[in-house]
């Protein structure tokens, strides 16, 4: 499985959601505090091209926020984005 990157700030509710979503499905995630590290948050903002957290990447595709992580898994796309973030050569 690719890995999970969460740009995120320890009270913020939607980073909350986020965080449990993927804890609900047993998903490893890195998690980057902007608020315990604040110089990250340049690099969120350059990565991400938003200032709001969080700001979540799987592999190296940025998904968006809390809204677009529950929006793919009700989709059933979450999984597959997994999945296929973990073969050899996609990106």
């Amino acid at each position: 499985m690719q890995e999970v990157l969460i740009y995120a700030t320890a009270a913020c509710p939607y980073c909350v959601r986020a965080r449990a979503l993927l804890e609900q499905k047993a998903v490893p995630f890195e998690e980057v505090r902007v608020d315990m590290e604040p110089e990250r948050r340049r690099e969120m903002m350059e990565r991400a091209g938003g200032s709001s957290v969080p700001q979540i990447f799987i592999g190296e595709q940025h998904i968006g926020g809390c809204d677009e992580l529950h929006a793919l898994e009700r989709a059933g796309r979450l999984d597959q984005l997994l999945e296929r973030a973990s073969e050899p050569g996609v990106r």
